[in-house]
C-alpha cells in the first residue's frame, strides 16, 4: 500500500469513535484483556480483536511501552548529546549508536549537527567513556539534564 493510500487508511481509523475510545482504554491500561476493552466499548471480542488488527496493521499501534523507572534501574543520569560527523563518518555513527545500550534514542536532525542521542547513564564520570567512542568519529556536544518540568506526555487524539 502506497503512503497516499495508507495516510487515508489511518485518517479513516482515527475518525471512527470506538476506535479512539478503544485507543484511550489501552493508552490507560496497555496490558488490559480483550474482554475488559470490549465491554469498555460496547462491542464483541471478536471485534474488539480486529479492530485491534487494523489499528496495529496500520501503524497507530506500534507495541506496548512498559513504564520503567532508569533511575530505579540503575541509570539516573539523563544526557542529550549532538554529534557531528566527520566526512564519510555517518554510517559509523549510526552503527555505533545502535551498538552502545547507553543510547536510549537516535534521531537524525537538520542543522550542522547530524544527530542527536538521547543517553541514560549510571554516572556522570562513565559519560566519558560512551562520548570517547563517539569523538572517534567527529564532534558531540554534550548536555546533561538537571530536571524535567515537562515528563514524557501522550498526545492528544485527533477531534
Amino acid at each position: 500500500m502506497g503512503y497516499g493510500a495508507m495516510s487515508l487508511q489511518i485518517a479513516s481509523l482515527l475518525r471512527d469513535a470506538k476506535n479512539l475510545e478503544l485507543l484511550r482504554l489501552l493508552r490507560r491500561d496497555p496490558r488490559a484483556a480483550i474482554a475488559d476493552l470490549a465491554r469498555g466499548i460496547a462491542m464483541s471480542a471478536p471485534a474488539v480483536r480486529e479492530r485491534l488488527q487494523r489499528l496495529e496493521d496500520a501503524g497507530i499501534i506500534t507495541g506496548t511501552n512498559l513504564g520503567l523507572d532508569p533511575a530505579a534501574l540503575g541509570y539516573p543520569v539523563l544526557a542529550f548529546v549532538r554529534v557531528r560527523p566527520a566526512p564519510g563518518q555517518l554510517g559509523k555513527v549510526i552503527d555505533l549508536a545502535k551498538r552502545t545500550p547507553q543510547v536510549i534514542e537516535c534521531h537524525r536532525v537538520t542543522g550542522e549537527d547530524c544527530f542527536v542521542l538521547k543517553l541514560r547513564i549510571a554516572s556522570i564520570d562513565r559519560l566519558d567513556s560512551v562520548l570517547d567512542s563517539f569523538l572517534a568519529f567527529g564532534q558531540t556536544t554534550t548536555s546533561i539534564v538537571q530536571s524535567t518540568p515537562v515528563p514524557p506526555r501522550d498526545l492528544p487524539f485527533p477531534q
